[in-house]
């Protein structure tokens, strides 16, 4: 029998500090470091140079008893079955400052850390779950990731860019993953709302969307039993499980979408990025040694789209196993690893390319043109110009271009353009050879 008389919160509480510095982290905020915090005063919300979005019809969705508020969500629909997502981050680093004792502390964590026993928030708690905390009927700043969907879940534009926003309603996954599958009543935080049932349904459909493009071209869809431990004061009373909802998956679905464009937008603008991935399965041939058991066939070579949708049958016709079936592929696909993925790793991607009337493509085609026919360097010269001149307003108008075009337009340019940059070179290349080979000989 344990002579240990602590609560079973205490205990829990002196097993995550333990493990938390055998992990490296720090557990503990120092004196210096709450000090900062406390002289740190209400970031500034004045719309510029952020937009001004307090207007739309922002809510959050988390856990009943969260207190950092850390995303919003709000959705318009368009023309032609289109629908903007807006997904607001909070934005942080406008009240801490870089090289700061906390902005130290931040980085040696790097995220809030969650343990049934106690939560270690990344920053002190008047940041976390105030000056920062997208906090309901405050004005905040924010950092808000706009995407245009269609109706089948592509993406056609995207933006990301600072704004001031304004949570319309607390609400919390339990609640509204019941309502929206006829479980239970609005939550009262959202009835309050006017237009806000209909704000979660279009949310809620445009997830769906996205997790039906998502698995289209291969996405895996695991589902693992969480579970909630229940405290009754400092005495844990029972340990339940918890399987995903509708709510937590309209967030999730939205937030990966969010993540993606962030990622295009930093390798864009020539930042790296850091993702978690399984590069290639471990031990492949186990599951498909696992699918065969089942009546299943998965190819010889790895295949995500295969597994995916090995992944939906199992779901759909065995969905109280699913879950002891994820986690085991799960470990036979091995675990994760982060890596940078340096920007501009697309072969032939040349920004400065689009469209085909200026930009490298045009300028290297002005000046094979001039070494073909010197005695029209006149005429060469003014192409030039035009060229460079065209170049130059098409930078200036760019953002605009890609909001108009779309990314998948761009995206085509930039790999056309590239291509006749490419082919330009090699004809330059060719007829210097050509030259020097026919020189040789004379």
């Amino acid at each position: 029998m344990s002579n240990d008389t602590r609560s079973d919160r205490l205990r829990l509480r002196a097993i995550a500090f333990d493990t938390m510095r055998a992990r490296g982290l720090d557990p503990d905020f120092s004196q210096a470091e709450l000090a900062e915090a406390a002289a740190i005063g209400p970031p500034a919300t004045s719309p510029a140079p952020a937009r001004d979005l307090r207007r739309l019809p922002w809510c959050s969705i988390d856990n009943d008893d969260s207190r950092d508020l850390d995303q919003l969500s709000a959705s318009e629909a368009l023309k032609g079955g289109d629908v903007r997502v807006l997904v607001a981050i909070a934005d942080v680093d406008a009240a801490v400052p870089r090289g700061s004792t906390l902005d130290r502390h931040a980085a040696v964590n790097t995220t809030s850390v969650y343990t049934p026993g106690v939560i270690f928030p990344m920053l002190p708690e008047r940041l976390s779950t105030d000056l920062t905390s997208l906090n309901e009927h405050e004005d905040r700043l924010a950092v808000v990731t706009e995407i245009v969907v269609s109706s089948d879940g592509a993406l056609k534009t995207s933006e990301v860019y600072p704004a001031v926003v304004r949570n319309q309603a607390k609400l919390a996954y339990n609640a509204v993953g019941a309502w929206l599958i006829g479980g239970g009543p609005l939550p009262p935080a959202a009835a309050n709302v006017r237009g806000m049932d209909e704000q979660l349904r279009m949310q809620d459909r445009v997830a769906q969307s996205l997790s039906e493009a998502r698995h289209r071209t291969g996405a895996l869809d695991f589902e693992t039993i969480e579970v909630e431990h229940v405290f009754d004061g400092d005495t844990l009373r029972d340990v339940q499980a918890q399987r995903k909802n509708r709510a937590k998956a309209l967030i999730e679905n939205l937030m990966i979408a969010a993540n993606g464009v962030t990622a295009r937008f930093l390798d864009a603008r020539g930042f790296p990025s850091l993702r978690r991935v399984v590069k290639s399965p471990e031990r492949w041939e186990r599951i498909r040694n696992l699918a065969e058991e089942m009546g299943e066939k998965l190819p010889p070579e790895p295949d995500s789209i295969a597994l995916s949708a090995l992944l939906a049958r199992r779901r759909q016709q065995d969905p109280d196993t699913f879950p002891d079936f994820s986690r085991s592929i799960i470990q036979l696909l091995g675990s994760g690893e982060y890596v940078v993925d340096p920007p501009g790793t697309e072969p032939f991607l040349v920004p400065l390319a689009i469209p085909s009337i200026a930009g490298p493509s045009a300028l290297a085609t002005v000046m094979l043109m001039a070494s073909r026919d010197p005695g029209r360097i006149g005429t060469w010269f003014i192409a030039l110009t035009v060229a460079m001149a065209a170049t130059t307003v098409l930078l200036a108008l760019a953002d605009r271009l890609q909001r108009w075009l779309g990314e998948r337009a761009v995206l085509a340019f930039e790999r056309l353009m590239g291509l006749v940059l490419t082919a330009l070179a090699v004809e330059m290349l060719l007829t210097g050879v050509r030259s020097f080979v026919g020189e040789l000989g004379k």
